[in-house]
């Protein structure tokens, strides 16, 4: 029980800074942050296959499967977003 309220604690608490964080930044920055998010977002797809695979649970490779999909469609949204934000800077023939 004790192990499960310091795991929600940092959780609230990773929230809490996580939004603060996020509210600051100014919209001129927010797509160049985004692109640079993709690499977390990938480490994210290994660690959620990890734990998809390693078939503990019903309920561990259910999570681990739904967080494979939310990340690669992250990281493939922050891909679609950097190439059309790089398409505005190319020179039009």
């Amino acid at each position: 029980m004790e192990t499960l309220v310091i795991g929600l604690t940092i959780f609230v608490l990773a929230v809490f800074v996580g939004f603060e964080v996020i509210t600051k930044v100014p919209p001129t920055l927010h797509t160049p942050l985004m692109s640079g998010t993709n690499a977390i977002s990938g480490i994210t797809v290994i660690g959620a296959l990890l734990s998809a695979g390693s078939g503990h649970t019903a309920l561990t490779t259910a999570l681990g499967t739904a967080a494979v999909v939310l990340a690669t469609v992250n990281v493939v949204g922050g891909f679609l977003v950097t190439h059309r934000m790089l398409a505005m800077f190319r020179r039009k023939d």
